[in-house]
């Protein structure tokens, strides 16, 4: 029989009235809320990073390759899409697809309303997943090969401004050499992403209407996009892809082209790691007071222990099996707490945020079972080096004085 197992929990299971009893409650508590908010705070701050990610990303892909002297304008100098080798390109592990894009700056002219757009033109091998899963109504255009199909996706942003519904024709003007030349299109449905400064800005067509506009073949595009499986390692996969192109060509990763949305990003970790420091620390704070209270409470019981013989170290142990008891409840009721309050929020999102300020409609949760081991393994860690403090309390009591302790 393990000794000091068997006394710590005769001292939890000590029955009547207990000055500590109560604080031991609120110890569990402290320690679960403590927890709770770590793991809730690493869910959103995760969640709200593989949102925006996925939505920028959505637009521009992973990886674009274009010119050198792009400039990351709305009507790139053209590339030949020869030089991009995306034959070898498909080669590389970790690719998910490749698809090339034109742009074109325009203008949406209704009766009533005048409105400046890009129509990005894309072609048969465009991965529509990301637009297909924002639909708010309508279907994704139907590319013609190489004829120019008409249809086109426009945002809900614009549907509202200009008055457009599914079905609706849309005119949109064009300058070319100075002189305004005019495309009709049929809008075949309206996304919503959530990212208004991209909403506002794009629509969505086929490549060969801005090829036939800008006189350009069949080879020449704005852009080509390489979307990857991992994103961990998008700076990995560029160089891999910029070794590949021509020396024409250059890669930019979305982060680069778009550095100020996940520069506002990362800030967020900072906000993160100080909340897990704080609520790690009031959680071992949380150990110290309730062991120094149980070593005052059991003070008598420690003097009797000394006087039959038993040391410092036996001791300590027994009260450290109590705290590690308390520890462990109190985890127990954290993880349940934060995974249904993540769980409810991932189904329902019953906590709303302005779309317009934080690119999404609620508070988007997500989070991996490495992060809740490596939060529960950092909060047990603290805990157990702050009860160790208090537990050193014990080597000073003495045996004569203790068994007098009232």
């Amino acid at each position: 029989m393990n000794f000091e197992y068997f006394i710590s929990r005769r001292i939890r299971s000590k029955e009547g009235s207990s000055f500590s009893r109560p604080i031991v409650r609120v110890s569990i508590t402290g320690i679960a809320l403590g927890l709770a908010v770590m793991l809730i705070s690493v869910a959103i701050l995760q969640g709200f990073q593989t949102q925006v990610r996925d939505k920028v990303s959505g637009f521009g892909g992973h990886i674009q390759i274009s010119g050198f002297d792009s400039n990351n304008s709305y009507e790139p100098t053209p590339i030949d899409k020869r030089d991009a080798r995306i034959d070898q390109l498909k080669q590389i592990p970790g690719v998910l697809n490749i698809q090339e894009f034109g742009l074109k700056a325009g203008i949406v002219k209704t009766n009533s309303q005048i409105d400046g757009v890009v129509l990005k033109g894309v072609s048969d091998n465009y991965d529509w997943n990301f637009l297909r899963d924002r639909l708010v109504i309508g279907k994704i255009p139907a590319n013609q090969g190489n004829s120019a199909g008409n249809e086109i996706l426009i945002s809900e942003k614009l549907s509202v401004l200009l008055g457009f519904k599914p079905g609706d024709d849309l005119r949109m003007y064009f300058i070319i050499d100075n002189v305004a030349r005019g495309r009709k299109f049929r809008i075949s449905g309206i996304y919503n992403t959530g990212l208004a400064e991209f909403d506002e800005m794009y629509v969505f067509g086929d490549i060969e209407h801005i090829r036939n506009l800008n006189g350009w073949d069949d080879n020449l595009v704005s852009g080509i996009e390489v979307n990857i499986l991992d994103f961990a390692q998008l700076n990995t996969m560029a160089d891999k892809v910029y070794q590949i192109i021509g020396y024409k060509l250059n890669t930019q990763t979305i982060k680069q082209l778009y550095p100020q949305i996940f520069d506002w990003i990362e800030i967020q970790d900072l906000n993160v790691i100080i909340i897990l420091i704080l609520m790690a620390l009031v959680s071992g704070i949380t150990m110290i007071s309730t062991l120094l209270i149980l070593i005052l409470e059991h003070t008598r019981d420690i003097g009797l222990l000394k006087a039959l013989g038993a040391s410092n170290a036996v001791i300590r142990r027994i009260f450290i099996y109590t705290s590690v008891n308390i520890t462990f409840f109190g985890l127990l009721w954290g993880n349940a707490a934060a995974l249904m309050l993540i769980f409810l929020q991932k189904t329902y999102g019953f906590i709303p945020l302005p779309a317009d300020s934080y690119f999404v409609s609620s508070v988007p949760v997500f989070i991996d079972l490495p992060a809740i081991v490596l939060i529960n393994f950092t909060t047990i860690m603290v805990c157990t080096l702050m009860m160790l403090l208090p537990s050193l309390v014990i080597r000073y009591i003495s045996p004569v004085k203790a068994i007098r302790f009232e």
